[in-house]
């Protein structure tokens, strides 16, 4: 049902972000990349294209060993004085990729993997494979425990601006505390995260 809704309230922002993909660089509308998900069974997850279509994951593979492995000392924002933990300045993403992963509406596509039951509305980001063999023990639960969701508690409290062992303790405390209730609290948060673009780069 939520999936459902969210694909019929986001009918027009299909269009639209579909439009703006295909006039302003050369590929695909939708991007489907291998991601682990509850009880770490793969499943491939939509996104809108934020890309240039031929790139090198070797930057951000990079990235992301240092950054679980807590050696990224983040990079401190020129405008806010926030300091975030994630890939800036990548060259690969396009114009229009920019806006949609600053307001997160690449994730839009995400409620058809709700549909299809890889996904929840709610839950801890899917990650990619080569992130999770990197992983610590304890950083497993995240992925072993519960469904990945389309937004989350790490998602509205903290994102960009926290460290990946902050992350992961966001998702396990949500785990823990797991309910309609709070997972009605992030759905409703989450909008005002999106239009605010907090914690977005």
């Amino acid at each position: 049902m939520g999936s459902i809704t969210g694909l019929l309230l986001f009918f027009p922002v299909f269009l639209v972000a579909s439009v703006l993909i295909k006039l302003t660089s050369r590929g695909p509308v939708f991007f489907r990349q291998e991601r682990v998900g509850k009880g770490g069974r793969t499943f491939k997850i939509y996104k809108f294209r934020t890309m240039t279509v031929k790139n090198d994951e070797s930057e951000h593979r990079e990235f992301m060993k240092q950054f679980i492995k807590g050696q990224s000392e983040g990079i401190t924002d020129d405008t806010t004085g926030i300091k975030v933990f994630k890939l800036t300045n990548d060259t690969r993403v396009t114009k229009i990729g920019k806006f949609l992963r600053k307001t997160s509406l690449d994730e839009v596509p995400q409620f058809i993997n709700v549909l299809l039951g890889d996904m929840s509305l709610v839950g801890p980001r899917p990650p990619i494979p080569y992130e999770v063999a990197e992983y610590d023990l304890w950083h497993c639960r995240r992925v072993l425990e519960t469904k990945p969701g389309i937004t989350g508690y790490w998602q509205v409290e903290g994102r960009s601006t926290t460290n990946f062992d902050g992350m992961v303790r966001m998702d396990l405390q949500y785990i823990a505390m797991q309910s309609l209730l709070l997972d009605l609290k992030v759905i409703v948060k989450t909008p005002l995260v999106l239009f605010t673009a907090k914690g977005a780069y």
